[in-house]
Protein backbone atom coordinates (compact mmCIF):
# COMPACT_ATOMS: atom_id res chain seq x y z
CA UNK A 1 0.00 0.00 0.00
CA UNK A 2 1.05 3.59 -0.64
CA UNK A 3 1.17 3.86 3.58
CA UNK A 4 3.52 1.20 3.65
CA UNK A 5 5.62 2.50 0.98
CA UNK A 6 5.70 5.90 2.25
CA UNK A 7 6.57 4.06 5.69
CA UNK A 8 9.44 2.40 4.04
CA UNK A 9 11.38 5.38 2.27
CA UNK A 10 10.38 7.60 5.42
CA UNK A 11 12.40 5.03 7.65
CA UNK A 12 15.30 4.92 4.37
CA UNK A 13 15.68 8.96 4.77
CA UNK A 14 15.61 9.10 8.31
CA UNK A 15 18.91 6.88 8.56
CA UNK A 16 20.16 9.52 6.06
CA UNK A 17 18.88 12.64 6.75
CA UNK A 18 22.10 14.43 7.98
CA UNK A 19 23.25 14.46 3.89
CA UNK A 20 20.43 16.26 2.85
CA UNK A 21 23.08 19.50 2.86
CA UNK A 22 25.25 17.79 0.34
CA UNK A 23 22.53 17.98 -2.63
CA UNK A 24 22.09 21.59 -1.39
CA UNK A 25 25.45 22.71 -1.42
CA UNK A 26 25.37 21.19 -5.32
CA UNK A 27 23.22 23.19 -6.18
CA UNK A 28 24.11 26.50 -4.82
CA UNK A 29 26.78 26.59 -7.49
CA UNK A 30 24.53 27.47 -10.22
CA UNK A 31 22.12 29.27 -8.35
CA UNK A 32 25.54 32.13 -7.27
CA UNK A 33 26.11 31.99 -11.00
CA UNK A 34 23.21 33.21 -12.04
CA UNK A 35 22.83 35.55 -9.37
CA UNK A 36 25.97 37.01 -10.51
CA UNK A 37 24.61 37.84 -13.77
CA UNK A 38 21.63 40.16 -12.11
CA UNK A 39 23.16 41.43 -9.11
CA UNK A 40 27.42 41.75 -9.78
CA UNK A 41 29.61 42.78 -7.11
CA UNK A 42 25.87 43.37 -4.92
CA UNK A 43 25.40 39.98 -4.71
CA UNK A 44 27.54 40.48 -1.40
CA UNK A 45 24.83 42.98 0.13
CA UNK A 46 26.28 42.33 4.02
CA UNK A 47 22.59 43.45 5.27
CA UNK A 48 20.67 40.67 3.16
CA UNK A 49 23.41 37.80 4.06
CA UNK A 50 23.30 38.94 7.86
CA UNK A 51 19.36 38.82 7.83
CA UNK A 52 19.37 35.35 6.46
CA UNK A 53 21.87 33.98 8.70
CA UNK A 54 18.85 35.30 11.17
CA UNK A 55 16.63 33.52 9.66
CA UNK A 56 18.92 30.45 9.71
CA UNK A 57 19.79 31.09 13.77
CA UNK A 58 16.18 31.23 14.48
CA UNK A 59 15.64 27.78 13.33
CA UNK A 60 18.46 26.76 15.80
CA UNK A 61 16.47 28.94 18.60
CA UNK A 62 13.35 26.18 17.75
CA UNK A 63 16.19 23.62 18.48
CA UNK A 64 17.44 24.80 21.42
CA UNK A 65 14.04 25.50 22.71
CA UNK A 66 13.00 21.91 21.97
CA UNK A 67 15.55 20.11 23.57
CA UNK A 68 16.52 21.99 26.51
CA UNK A 69 13.45 20.77 27.98
CA UNK A 70 13.11 17.29 26.85
CA UNK A 71 14.24 13.97 28.55
CA UNK A 72 16.96 11.20 27.54
CA UNK A 73 15.33 9.02 25.19
CA UNK A 74 13.55 11.43 23.08
CA UNK A 75 14.28 14.13 20.49
CA UNK A 76 17.86 12.41 20.04
CA UNK A 77 20.41 12.27 16.89
CA UNK A 78 19.98 8.37 16.63
CA UNK A 79 19.71 7.16 13.06
CA UNK A 80 19.65 3.56 12.87
CA UNK A 81 15.98 3.70 13.69
CA UNK A 82 13.32 5.55 15.43
CA UNK A 83 13.54 6.00 19.17
CA UNK A 84 11.18 7.40 21.67
CA UNK A 85 11.24 6.33 25.54
CA UNK A 86 8.22 8.74 26.18
CA UNK A 87 5.82 10.55 24.39
CA UNK A 88 6.63 14.54 24.74
CA UNK A 89 3.50 16.76 24.89
CA UNK A 90 4.88 19.78 26.53
CA UNK A 91 6.65 23.05 25.74
CA UNK A 92 7.57 23.02 21.78
CA UNK A 93 5.53 19.94 21.56
CA UNK A 94 2.30 21.10 22.86
CA UNK A 95 2.31 24.11 19.98
CA UNK A 96 3.56 21.77 17.23
CA UNK A 97 4.30 17.51 16.27
CA UNK A 98 7.83 18.18 14.66
CA UNK A 99 9.12 21.27 16.49
CA UNK A 100 12.70 19.56 15.43
CA UNK A 101 11.83 19.65 12.05
CA UNK A 102 10.18 22.84 11.55
CA UNK A 103 13.39 24.52 12.97
CA UNK A 104 15.45 22.27 10.76
CA UNK A 105 13.24 23.97 7.84
CA UNK A 106 13.61 27.68 8.84
CA UNK A 107 17.61 26.90 9.55
CA UNK A 108 17.64 25.85 5.51
CA UNK A 109 15.39 28.66 4.41
CA UNK A 110 17.35 30.93 5.69
CA UNK A 111 20.45 29.60 4.02
CA UNK A 112 18.95 29.34 1.01
CA UNK A 113 17.97 32.90 0.88
CA UNK A 114 21.79 33.62 0.81
CA UNK A 115 22.41 33.29 -3.07
CA UNK A 116 19.32 35.72 -3.90
CA UNK A 117 18.20 32.87 -6.40
CA UNK A 118 14.57 32.50 -6.31
CA UNK A 119 14.56 29.17 -8.02
CA UNK A 120 17.52 27.99 -5.52
CA UNK A 121 14.85 28.76 -2.58
CA UNK A 122 12.08 27.49 -3.70
CA UNK A 123 13.68 23.62 -5.20
CA UNK A 124 15.23 24.24 -1.02
CA UNK A 125 11.48 23.76 0.09
CA UNK A 126 10.76 21.54 -2.10
CA UNK A 127 13.40 18.87 -1.76
CA UNK A 128 12.29 19.81 2.46
CA UNK A 129 8.72 19.04 1.88
CA UNK A 130 8.90 15.78 -0.07
CA UNK A 131 12.46 14.74 2.27
CA UNK A 132 10.57 15.11 5.62
CA UNK A 133 7.04 13.97 4.71
CA UNK A 134 8.21 11.24 4.40
CA UNK A 135 10.22 10.87 7.26
CA UNK A 136 7.38 12.66 9.63
CA UNK A 137 5.23 9.96 8.26
CA UNK A 138 7.18 6.96 9.30
CA UNK A 139 7.90 8.52 12.79
CA UNK A 140 4.53 9.14 13.53
CA UNK A 141 3.60 5.48 12.24
CA UNK A 142 5.95 4.80 14.96
CA UNK A 143 5.35 6.64 18.00
CA UNK A 144 0.81 5.75 17.68
CA UNK A 145 2.48 1.81 17.81
CA UNK A 146 4.62 2.96 20.29
CA UNK A 147 1.95 4.64 22.45
CA UNK A 148 -1.27 4.08 21.02
CA UNK A 149 -4.74 6.21 22.06
CA UNK A 150 -2.61 9.00 24.36
CA UNK A 151 -0.37 9.86 21.16
CA UNK A 152 -3.53 10.06 18.85
CA UNK A 153 -5.15 12.27 21.45
CA UNK A 154 -2.13 14.52 21.13
CA UNK A 155 -1.82 14.62 17.76
CA UNK A 156 -5.32 15.21 16.93
CA UNK A 157 -5.34 18.81 18.82
CA UNK A 158 -1.57 19.69 17.78
CA UNK A 159 -0.46 20.65 14.77
CA UNK A 160 2.15 18.97 12.36
CA UNK A 161 4.55 21.24 11.49
CA UNK A 162 2.74 25.40 11.83
CA UNK A 163 2.69 26.08 15.37
CA UNK A 164 -0.59 26.66 17.09
CA UNK A 165 0.33 29.15 20.39
CA UNK A 166 -2.66 28.67 21.82
CA UNK A 167 -1.94 25.09 23.16
CA UNK A 168 1.28 25.90 25.08
CA UNK A 169 1.75 23.82 27.81
CA UNK A 170 4.48 24.57 30.39
CA UNK A 171 6.95 22.13 30.45
CA UNK A 172 7.55 19.01 32.59
CA UNK A 173 11.16 19.66 33.02
CA UNK A 174 13.69 22.24 33.40
CA UNK A 175 15.56 24.18 30.70
CA UNK A 176 18.91 22.00 30.35
CA UNK A 177 21.80 24.49 28.86
CA UNK A 178 24.35 21.12 29.17
CA UNK A 179 21.91 19.39 27.22
CA UNK A 180 21.59 21.93 24.68
CA UNK A 181 24.99 22.53 24.55
CA UNK A 182 25.93 18.84 24.16
CA UNK A 183 23.25 18.09 21.57
CA UNK A 184 23.41 21.21 18.84
CA UNK A 185 27.12 22.59 19.22
CA UNK A 186 27.38 20.27 15.47
CA UNK A 187 23.99 22.13 14.39
CA UNK A 188 25.92 26.05 15.33
CA UNK A 189 28.68 25.18 13.37
CA UNK A 190 27.12 23.45 10.49
CA UNK A 191 24.65 26.81 9.91
CA UNK A 192 28.22 28.79 10.43
CA UNK A 193 30.33 26.63 8.19
CA UNK A 194 27.77 26.79 5.65
CA UNK A 195 26.98 30.24 5.53
CA UNK A 196 31.07 30.60 5.50
CA UNK A 197 31.25 28.38 2.38
CA UNK A 198 28.31 30.41 0.55
CA UNK A 199 29.86 33.35 0.59
CA UNK A 200 33.00 32.50 -0.33
CA UNK A 201 31.49 30.91 -3.55
CA UNK A 202 29.29 34.14 -3.78
CA UNK A 203 32.55 36.31 -3.46
CA UNK A 204 34.45 34.05 -6.15
CA UNK A 205 31.81 34.75 -8.78
CA UNK A 206 30.94 38.35 -7.93
CA UNK A 207 34.59 39.29 -7.13
CA UNK A 208 37.30 36.81 -8.09
CA UNK A 209 38.02 36.43 -4.46
CA UNK A 210 37.56 33.24 -2.25
CA UNK A 211 37.80 34.09 0.81
CA UNK A 212 34.80 36.06 2.83
CA UNK A 213 35.66 38.96 4.52
CA UNK A 214 36.93 39.69 7.63
CA UNK A 215 33.74 39.31 9.87
CA UNK A 216 32.45 36.18 8.31
CA UNK A 217 36.17 34.62 8.78
CA UNK A 218 35.76 35.65 12.24
CA UNK A 219 32.50 33.90 12.57
CA UNK A 220 33.89 30.53 11.07
CA UNK A 221 37.07 30.82 13.36
CA UNK A 222 34.72 31.38 17.08
CA UNK A 223 32.33 28.54 15.48
CA UNK A 224 35.31 25.75 14.61
CA UNK A 225 36.91 26.91 17.58
CA UNK A 226 33.56 26.20 20.12
CA UNK A 227 33.11 23.27 18.05
CA UNK A 228 36.33 22.15 18.61
CA UNK A 229 36.34 22.83 22.26
CA UNK A 230 33.00 21.46 23.33
CA UNK A 231 33.74 17.98 21.02
CA UNK A 232 36.97 17.49 23.14
CA UNK A 233 35.07 18.72 26.62
CA UNK A 234 32.14 16.34 25.71
CA UNK A 235 34.32 12.95 24.69
CA UNK A 236 37.30 13.32 27.47
CA UNK A 237 34.97 14.71 30.47
CA UNK A 238 31.50 14.75 32.03
CA UNK A 239 30.65 18.48 32.46
CA UNK A 240 27.84 18.08 29.46
CA UNK A 241 26.34 15.45 31.07
CA UNK A 242 23.13 15.97 32.72
CA UNK A 243 21.11 13.76 34.82
CA UNK A 244 17.70 12.38 32.87
CA UNK A 245 18.62 14.20 29.90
Amino acid sequence: MLADEFIKTGNWLFRWRSYLPLALLVLAVPAVADSTRRYGEHLLNPAWSWLALLVAFSGLAVRVLTVGYVPAGTSGRNTLRQVAATLNATGMYSLVRHPLYLGNFLMWFGLALLPRCWWFTAITVLIFWLYYERIMFAEEGFLLEQFGEPYRQWAARTPAFIPKFANWVKPDLPFSFKSVISREYATFFTIIAIFTGFQAIMGWFSRGVLLPDRSVTTLFVIGLSAYVMIRLIKKNTRLLRAEGR
